[in-house]
């Protein structure tokens, strides 16, 4: 079996470098000497000690990621991809936490993470505050945040990777309204987030914007626990049957993600409307998922891949150096055209 040493004789390298690729501490290190180390690494067959690593450093090579409930096909896309980058990477592998967005159950796995020696935790939460994170902080873990700005006004502990949500409900909101739309509605579940609420003040903004504050309405669902993650489908197919007894229901419908679109198409079809001749939609996520729905599910695509590797990249680069200052990192949506959108029905003219 091969050592750090061989890796390191054969690549013409120090072990501290050897040591130093195999723990994502690659940012200083030439291009040249990087791809000696990984070549050796890979003739040699090299596996590293991670328990002989872990009892030198206390530290495990491994990343906490907490998310809402993997029962949400959007936070299974993002556990695969940050997954991806931290092993093949840098090396590290992830383990995996359901939340259901619980201060309690969050901070108990902080407690678990330490005590089994993993010092960095990726956090998929939005909640409205934040400062049980500050006991993970003080206790040593590296934490980045993920769907969530950062407080305004708190102390910059930890990093904030999100999407711009206000921005992806414009374009949502903007789109429909290039159709033609008018009666608009926002679908969410209740229980505020973050997020949501994010998404929330992007499409009151467009539609005050474009004139049709009046027309343009929040719809809530009520879930039977918590935040509604794992239930959201179930509560859009709820929603859509009020929303198609309502007289005067919206034309055109932004739905908080793709799964709550999901939910409201198969609530829809239920009550004998169509989508999008009845009723047009647009979805939030970008899930493989909304290509396959019929109709094609219209949807705001999140760069799920670029926040991965910026989650991944900031959590190890501070483990690393613990000088890095924590930021805050916004990325941009795009939307992407199917055919769950189309210019509103014409009302019915009765004849005299």
């Amino acid at each position: 079996m091969s050592t750090i040493q061989d890796v390191a004789r054969q690549a013409g390298v120090s072990t501290s470098t050897v040591s130093n690729v195999l723990n994502g501490r690659t940012d200083r290190m030439g291009r040249a000497t990087l791809a000696r180390v990984e070549k050796a690494i890979l003739a040699l067959n090299y596996r590293p000690n991670r328990a002989a690593q872990q009892l030198k450093t206390g530290n495990n090579p491994m990343l906490g990621l907490l998310v809402p409930s993997i029962a949400n096909p959007m936070y299974g896309y993002i556990a695969r991809e940050i997954e991806t980058v931290a092993q093949q990477k840098y090396g590290h592998r992830v383990m995996l936490g359901n939340t259901y967005r619980s201060k309690e159950i969050e901070t108990g796995f902080f407690d678990d993470l330490f005590s089994h020696g993993v010092r960095g935790v990726i956090m998929i939460s939005s909640q409205l505050d934040e400062q049980h994170l500050d006991l993970c902080v003080q206790r040593g873990l590296v934490a980045v945040s993920y769907d969530r700005p950062a407080t305004p006004g708190a102390s910059p502990a930890l990093d904030h990777v999100t999407v711009d949500n206000a921005a992806a409900a414009r374009m949502a909101v903007e789109h429909l309204i290039s159709r033609g739309h008018r009666r608009l509605a926002f679908a969410t579940a209740a229980g505020q987030t973050m997020s949501r609420r994010e998404k929330v003040r992007g499409f009151l903004a467009a539609a005050q914007a474009a004139g049709l504050a009046d027309s343009a309405h929040v719809i809530e669902g009520s879930m039977q626990a918590g935040y509604g993650d794992s239930e959201m489908a179930d509560v859009g197919r709820m929603l859509a049957a009020r929303i198609a007894a309502d007289p005067r229901r919206p034309t055109g419908i932004v739905a908080v993600n793709d799964l709550m679109a999901f939910g409201l198409m198969a609530g829809f079809r239920d009550a004998g409307l169509s989508v999008p001749a009845d009723v047009s939609l647009v979805g939030m996520d970008g899930l493989f998922l909304s290509a396959l729905m019929n109709p094609g599910l219209t949807t705001v695509r999140l760069p799920v891949p670029l926040m991965a590797c910026k989650l991944v990249e900031r959590v190890i680069g501070r483990m690393a150096d613990p000088g890095i200052k924590p930021g805050e990192f916004i990325f941009q949506p795009d939307l992407v055209e199917r055919d769950s959108v189309a210019a509103p029905p014409q009302p019915v003219r009765r004849l005299a």
